[in-house]
């Protein structure tokens, strides 16, 4: 198939938030055994988390590229393309890449469907995953692997890991892996094996026992970014500086929150025995679209897809801490599946102006209803993304403007500014 049929077929396919989705690894087996085991015989670091471990998984790639290796990174979801999902050597792989993973995993799927092998083809998080797995196996010595949903029946549970790494767990998609933070935290712990060191990101005590409870089961040592020593935060606008232990790094990602996240990922590559210079290179260039993105300025417009209680709380963080005073504009939308009470009582109080909007997905929650959901004084409904972004270019220059809520409008607001530019 072409590249924008791959992706019509991929979309038709459905995502593992439908109704009736179907968990577990079986198929994923099936699928991988029928394409000669692509995960087998490769180096791979796995990375589970609620907040943080797509800028961890991106941080830890960048190092081992920046080391010579040829390096994987794998991630989800994407923002505008899904190529984004699958990068080498920091680069997302071409549409022609990307479509012929794609034809090899989908006659894997074909073949197993006439025979009555499995009973239904892979969902689209199953077949890229399968797709990054190929592409890896063909052209990395090493590879990064953030889980999708979970950990324990997450696709990308089919790999065997030389490391694994738990950023911090908190509140998300609890109709799926539970309603308390030991139920969440024991799902993400799936991902441990036997043996297999884990870099373990600063965690509630819930969770955190959770973690080690699993780990000592499995005889898996904790590297614990807790025992860390971290002194000298300095904070920017659009980055963030530290020392660890007595070593000083800069962060090309902004917000405190950053600082851990930066952390885990260089325990992690210690663990990989990567040079502290590269570490520190790879922590200087990496990028990840969509998070405190800074993206025009006069005003100044920052990305964030700030989408659950956590990611809202270290936005709003960001916001007290480097808007110097600054009046600050939010322009949010958001899917109706989400904790969307406790994310605008954290955001909303922080902006002079709301400018509600929905993505252009079926699962976007209609700005009329998060109006209802908030006293703010100062409110515009918009009925599109593009109506949202353009009401927000008209403020003041010293305004700070952010755009919340969803991956999908932060990835749908990118894709408008990056075709007006």
């Amino acid at each position: 198939m072409s590249y924008p049929e791959s992706v019509r077929y991929l979309y038709a396919l459905g995502n593992e938030l439908k109704p009736g989705a179907k968990f577990g690894l079986e198929r994923m087996r099936l699928l991988l055994a029928e394409m000669g085991n692509p995960e087998r015989g490769r180096r791979f670091i796995h990375v589970a988390g609620t907040n943080g471990k797509g800028s961890v998984s991106a941080t830890i790639a960048a190092v081992l590229k920046e080391g010579g290796w040829q390096t994987g990174l794998y991630t989800s979801p994407h923002l505008q393309q899904p190529t984004e999902r699958i990068h080498i050597n920091s680069q997302p792989v071409s549409d022609s890449e990307f479509a012929g993973a794609f034809d090899q995993v989908h006659a894997a799927a074909e073949s197993l469907l006439q025979r009555g092998v499995i009973d239904a083809h892979p969902s689209y998080f199953e077949t890229v995953t399968a797709m990054a797995l190929s592409l890896f196996r063909d052209r990395c010595e090493i590879s990064v692997i953030e889980v999708g949903l979970g950990g324990r029946l997450d696709a990308t549970n089919v790999i065997e890991p030389e490391l694994c790494v738990i950023t911090p767990i908190s509140f998300d998609h609890e109709a799926y892996l539970g309603h308390t933070i030991e139920s969440i935290a024991s799902e993400k712990a799936g991902i441990l094996k036997r043996g297999v060191p884990v870099v373990v990101a600063r965690q509630s005590a819930e969770a955190k026992q959770v973690i080690i409870t699993r780990a000592n089961q499995l005889e898996a040592r904790i590297i614990d970014t807790e025992d860390a020593t971290i002194s000298n935060v300095h904070l920017t606008r659009t980055d963030c500086q530290f020392q660890l232990d007595d070593e000083g790094f800069r962060f090309a990602l902004a917000g405190r929150h950053q600082v851990e996240n930066g952390v885990t990922a260089i325990l992690a590559c210690r663990e990989l025995g990567v040079k502290i210079e590269h570490v520190r290179r790879g922590l200087e260039t990496v990028r990840w679209p969509g998070r405190l993105e800074l993206v025009a300025h006069a005003p100044e417009l920052i990305l964030d897809g700030a989408h659950n209680p956590a990611g809202a709380a270290a936005l709003a963080e960001y916001i007290r801490e480097c808007s110097g005073g600054q009046p600050v504009w939010i322009v949010y939308g958001a899917m109706r599946d989400k904790a969307i009470d406790e994310v605008i009582n954290q955001l909303f109080p922080l902006a002079q102006r709301l400018i509600l909007t929905a993505p252009n997905m079926p699962r976007a929650l209609r700005p009329e209803v998060i109006a209802e959901m908030t006293e703010h004084t100062n409110v515009t409904l918009t009925g599109t993304v593009a109506e949202a972004l353009a009401m927000a270019r008209t403020a003041p220059p010293e305004t700070l403007i952010f755009v919340t809520g969803s991956l999908f409008l932060v990835g749908e607001a990118r894709e408008i500014l990056a075709a007006a530019a």
